[in-house]
């Protein structure tokens, strides 16, 4: 399965991976970000693993491990760097040594330096994709970004652009960049987003969707005994705006959800991740899911979903009667 990145033209694997957990742990004061302890060896192998399957979508951010996801996966990819596209982020300022995470920069100069440091890491000369990573930021301060976005894309930093965000109006703004292609958005079969998945199909922007699978939720190993370890972003330490899980175990509510639909995602032999992505294919012809990874079997089982395709017209609509 292929699908184009937005208005680009640049054709990806319709399923890409979200490399936040390999970067490991980091915090802001004592609120973990990270997802545990990662082992790089085995994140490396799983890279390879989703290259050999057909995977050429990668996403990441500066900041996931304060720099050290965008190492393994610079170190992964290796001379296959032109068989694949990158996307990665920027906005969060951090220590590398202390992976403490210290402050934010959108001023230009900010955003270049961050651009510079990201291709370092990377151990790349281009990015194909860089990604505003400021979900609430003002809309009417926007501009500037963007145009700074744009002339590096002018310069050959970046080939195109785009917004992290779950706002419909911070997405239309950069949607009038002519190098904008893609808005990343929080989406899964429990939680859509219309307003943001229509702005991506009017303007002919991607829509890249995190939380694919509901930080585990819809993995179908995740019980109300799960218990997050307290570096993760989801154990009793996490910050505000997860939801999905409290007080370091699922979310009683999402729970629910995820039990409702599970008979139809599993339908035809599919997994529950394997048909929380064929939902997502299904939802709209723009979206790009990026389940993350730790392991070689979870990105092989995720990348086995493209063999199956999207759900049906009688699946989704059986699902919007269950869940809505």
């Amino acid at each position: 399965m292929k699908r184009f990145l937005g208005r680009s033209g640049i054709e990806v694997s319709a399923m890409g991976l979200g490399c936040w957990a390999i970067g490991g742990p980091f915090w802001e004061g004592e609120t973990p970000h990270g997802w545990g302890e990662v082992d790089d060896r085995e994140s490396v192998r799983a890279i390879h693993a989703a290259l050999d399957l057909g995977v050429t979508f990668f996403d990441t951010a500066n900041v996931y491990g304060a720099g050290h996801s965008e190492k393994v996966l610079g170190k992964a990819l290796g001379t296959r760097r032109s068989d694949v596209v990158i996307a990665t982020k920027f906005t969060a300022v951090f220590n590398e040594e202390t992976r403490q995470v210290t402050g934010s920069d959108v001023t230009p100069e900010g955003i270049r330096s961050a651009c510079d440091a990201s291709l370092r890491r990377l151990d790349t000369d281009y990015i194909d994709l860089y990604q505003f990573h400021d979900n609430g930021y003002p809309a009417d301060k926007a501009v500037p970004v963007r145009e700074t976005l744009e002339m590096l894309v002018a310069e050959g930093k970046i080939r195109s652009y785009g917004w992290s965000t779950d706002f419909a109006d911070r997405a239309r703004v950069f949607a009038e960049g002519e190098h904008c292609t893609a808005i990343q958005l929080q989406l899964n079969v429990l939680d859509d987003n219309p307003d943001v998945i229509a702005v991506c199909e009017e303007h002919d922007l991607a829509a890249i969707n995190r939380g694919p699978l509901a930080m585990g939720l819809l993995t179908g190993t995740y019980t109300a005994a799960t218990k997050a370890a307290m570096n993760d972003v989801r154990g009793e330490k996490a910050p505000d705006w997860m939801k999905y899980f409290r007080n370091g175990t699922p979310n009683p509510e999402w729970l629910e959800k995820r039990d409702a639909v599970k008979a139809v995602l599993t339908g035809n032999g599919r997994t529950v991740s394997q048909g929380a992505l064929a939902w997502l294919w299904a939802r709209s012809p723009k979206t790009i899911p990026i389940p993350g990874f730790r392991t070689v079997a979870q990105v092989t089982e995720n990348a086995a979903a493209m063999e199956f395709g999207p759900l049906t017209a009688g699946e989704m609509a059986e699902i919007e009667s269950l869940i809505r």
